[in-house]
C-alpha cells in the first residue's frame, strides 16, 4: 500500500467537491492531498490512520483531515469477505484553502475560520454533542449547488469553529514532509502489520518487508513513525480489542486479548492500560456511562 499524492479535482465552475458514496468499502490505499478533508461516516466501521496515529471509527462519526495528512479508512477485514453483503456510505467535503479559496483565506474576516482550520491541521474528531448539527450543515452542501452550497460551507465552517477542546486525531506532522518514494515504504509497513496484526509478528518478519536488516529497521521506523515497531504493534491490537469489547462479540476478556495477537492476558492487560489508561473492564463501564 503506497501514500498515494493526488489533487482532488473539484467540478468545472465550483470551488468545492462534494461526494456522497455507497461503496464495499472505504478507498483501501492510504494517501494524502492538498485538500481539506471532512467526512461524515454514515454507515461503516474500521480502523482510521491518521498520520502517525491509529483510531476506531465507526457510523455516525464525522472527522476532519487537515491538507496533506496521511490517511485512510480502512473498512473492517469482513467488507473484504467474498459474498460479503455490507457496504459503506460516506459523505465528504474537500476544499484547498491554498488553492481557490486563497483570496477568500486573505480576508480579515475569515480570521475566526482560518484559526480553526489552522488548530485542526492535525485532524479532529467532531464530538458525538455536535455531530447532529455539523451532519446537519453538511446535509446543506449535499443538496445545495452554486454560490448557495458555497455559502452553506462556509456557515459549516463557522459552526465547526465554535467546538471547544477538539483533540489532533496525531501529534506528529512528521508523515507529511517525507518524499514519496519514503511514503510508498512507510504505507507498504503499515499495511502488513495492520493485515497481520493478530499473528505472532516478529521484528525480522516486518523488517523483511522493507528488505532491511533488523537493527536498521528500528531506526527507520522510530524516525518514519514517531514509535517504535513494538509500540505501534500494541496500538493496533488494542485498537481491535476495543471495538471487540463494545460490539460484545466475545464472551470472555481472554478470548479478545489472544484474537488480537497477544500471548498471554496477562500481556494484555498491561498494553491496554497502558495505551488507553483504563482496563479493559473499565473501558467498557466508561462505555456504557
Amino acid at each position: 500500500m503506497k501514500v498515494l499524492p493526488f489533487t482532488i479535482t473539484a467540478p468545472y465552475g465550483q470551488t468545492l467537491k462534494v461526494l456522497d458514496e455507497v461503496q464495499p468499502y472505504f478507498y483501501p490505499h492510504l494517501h494524502r492531498h492538498g485538500e481539506v478533508q471532512i467526512t461524515w461516516i454514515k454507515e461503516g466501521e474500521g480502523t482510521l490512520i491518521a498520520g502517525n496515529n491509529i483510531h476506531a471509527f465507526r457510523s455516525g462519526e464525522i472527522y476532519i483531515l487537515g491538507a496533506n495528512m496521511p490517511h485512510l479508512f480502512k473498512s473492517e477485514p469482513s467488507y473484504f469477505e467474498e459474498n460479503s453483503t455490507k457496504q459503506i456510505h460516506a459523505t465528504t467535503i474537500f476544499f484547498n484553502t491554498a488553492g481557490n479559496m486563497a483570496s477568500l483565506c486573505s480576508l480579515p474576516e475569515m480570521k475566526l475560520i482560518n484559526s480553526f482550520l489552522c488548530k485542526v491541521q492535525n485532524g479532529a474528531k467532531i464530538p458525538s454533542k455536535t455531530v447532529e448539527a455539523i451532519s446537519n450543515r453538511m446535509n446543506g452542501i449535499l443538496h445545495t449547488a452554486g454560490i448557495q452550497q458555497f455559502i452553506e460551507l462556509l456557515r459549516l465552517l463557522k459552526e465547526m469553529s465554535s467546538i471547544q477542546n477538539l483533540k489532533p486525531l496525531t501529534v506528529s506532522a512528521s508523515p507529511r514532509i517525507i518524499n514519496d518514494n519514503e511514503s510508498i515504504k512507510v504505507g507498504h509497513i503499515y499495511n502488513y502489520i495492520i493485515q497481520n496484526f493478530n499473528k505472532p509478528l516478529t521484528l525480522d518478519d516486518v523488517a523483511e518487508q522493507a528488505f532491511m536488516c533488523p537493527h536498521a529497521f528500528c531506526r527507520y521506523f522510530k524516525k518514519h513513525s514517531q514509535d517504535t515497531l513494538v509500540g505501534f504493534l500494541n496500538k493496533i491490537r488494542v485498537n481491535e480489542a476495543c471495538k471487540m469489547l463494545l460490539n460484545g462479540s466475545f464472551d470472555k476478556v481472554s478470548e479478545i486479548a489472544y484474537s488480537c495477537g497477544f500471548n498471554s492476558i496477562t500481556h494484555f492487560n498491561r498494553v491496554f492500560k497502558a495505551v488507553t489508561g483504563l482496563s479493559p473492564l473499565m473501558y467498557i463501564g466508561q462505555y456504557e456511562n
